[in-house]
């Protein structure tokens, strides 16, 4: 079936004009979970459960709204009430059910959307492949020998195998970027409180939920369904004003390029190859120069990335209790092992440190990027990994080192930014490209992405499988 515009938005007025059933989408959906099982995308499953919704739904004209019938995958990092939230990790394994729904699942379920599980995750959501110790590995459907990224894994390797409408995903250091980018869909992270955020996530200023999707219009439906703001948050902005910032007129005028923020060293020839292929499409597309920045000197005051992993160790540590981490340490998979004793190591003197150079790091983009720029550099600054967290077979390493990433900067400034597919890897693996914007401009990156879409665009599902909308082939 060709798709003119995004998947959500034809499988939810289908279902409105009762074209197809929700029960025929959930049972689709979960008959290629089942099918799928060698990505282990699931850590639950609640097929019985969303089966009976979708026949509520279908029996209710007046149920659901943008999201009427679409099943769904929630990141098991997400309250979902009913539903323990073990968080990939042994140590929760006896967690208790949930008493309330989180923010982002609580408004996809009031869009009418059917959950039919939860996905996988690396423990805590510490890393960039998606593997731990309570459900085993999750595999890329582009190359099943690799990692669909971290830490939203699970949620980008279904989506993209056509296996669910839709599913949640966190980004505290590029959880949404980094399986956009390696699994082929378009991701956004949000300026930090467009999605209001509650309770306090564990890396208190870094976090946030986000939507990605196979398409812009799905990308944008899904951010309309989860933005706004809730009770708590002190970064999260009214309504009002959202509404203000969502009606950005006008294209850039400014165009920045960074291989690298951070001096980690050089790209890989493939990698560095597709960027530049990618930067010059987008220069073209919006007929402006582009001005080119070094990673040197990009920051003088500190280094973010590094910042980055003193804050988020030590505010992770804090969020699951010293106590209790020293407690569980040797049931932790062993990358999140290295994480917390890092955190549990971090100084007060060091953690305030990192925290105040934090306003250099926003007072550089601020200035850098004015009200109508946007900085362009890689999703992933590598060619990806291998599906257990190693960088090739010879490794022991089960970890990533700081220079295959290129998405932490936005998470301690702020800024929105964009993973965009373009092209793809010699492993077979989508290469994202990232645009970065100005606080509050994240629809205008989701304008931007759509151009590039439009001019160049990505398979919506990987090789070997078939976009949800199929099923409408044979309702």
């Amino acid at each position: 079936m060709s798709v003119p515009f995004g998947t959500l938005t034809l499988l939810s007025k289908a279902i409105r004009d009762r074209r197809c059933s929700a029960a025929t989408l959930v049972n689709a959906s979960i008959e290629r979970l089942e099918r799928a099982s060698v990505l282990n995308v699931t850590a639950d499953t609640f097929f019985e459960v969303a089966l009976r919704e979708a026949k509520r739904i279908d029996q209710d004209a007046s149920s659901g709204g943008a999201l009427r019938g679409i099943p769904v995958l929630i990141k098991d990092l997400e309250d979902l009430r009913g539903y323990p939230t073990r968080k990939g990790s042994l140590a929760l394994r006896d967690a208790p059910p949930a008493t309330t729904n989180g923010v982002v699942p609580d408004r996809l379920l009031n869009a009418g959307a059917i959950v039919v599980g939860k996905s996988t995750l690396p423990e805590f959501a510490i890393e960039g492949f998606t593997a731990n110790l309570l459900s085993g590995v999750t595999r890329n459907p582009w190359n099943l020998e690799y990692s669909p990224g971290g830490s939203s894994g699970g949620s980008a390797a279904a989506v993209v195998a056509g296996l669910v409408g839709a599913a949640t995903a966190t980004d505290g250091g590029g959880s949404i970027r980094i399986p956009a980018s390696l699994c082929g869909l378009v991701g956004l992270k949000p300026t930090n409180g467009v999605i209001g955020r509650w309770p306090a996530p564990d890396w208190i200023d870094y976090s946030t939920d986000g939507p990605f999707a196979t398409s812009c219009d799905d990308l944008r439906l899904l951010l309309d369904v989860m933005r706004g703001p809730v009770a708590g948050d002190p970064t999260s902005p009214p309504n009002a004003l959202m509404n203000q910032w969502a009606r950005h007129e006008g294209r850039p005028v400014r165009l920045f390029a960074a291989e690298r923020t951070s001096p980690f060293g050089p790209l890989s020839e493939p990698v560095t190859r597709l960027f530049h292929d990618a930067v010059e499409a987008v220069s073209n597309l919006l007929g402006v120069r582009v001005s080119w920045r070094d990673a040197k000197g990009f920051f003088v005051d500190g280094d973010p990335d590094l910042d980055w992993f003193t804050v988020a160790t030590a505010e992770h540590v804090a969020s699951l209790g010293r106590a209790w981490v020293n407690e569980h340490m040797g049931e932790f998979h062993v990358s999140t092992q290295e994480f917390l004793s890092t955190g549990l190591g971090v100084s007060i003197d060091e953690y305030l440190g990192a925290r105040r150079r934090r306003y250099d790091y926003v007072r550089r983009m601020d200035e850098l990027l004015g009200e109508n720029g946007l900085l362009l550099t890689p999703s992933v600054a590598s060619e990806g990994w291998l599906a257990d967290g190693r960088m090739d077979e010879d490794s022991e390493v089960h970890g990533l080192a700081p220079e295959v990433y290129s998405t932490a900067m936005q998470n301690v400034t702020g800024n929105p930014a964009i993973s965009i597919p373009f092209g793809h890897l010699p492993s077979g693996l989508p290469f994202g490209l990232q645009v970065t914007a100005a606080h509050y401009h994240d629809y205008r990156l989701i304008d931007i992405a759509a151009l590039v879409e439009a001019a160049h665009p990505w398979a919506r599902t990987a090789p070997g499988y078939e976009g949800l909308e199929t099923v409408l082939d044979v309702a």
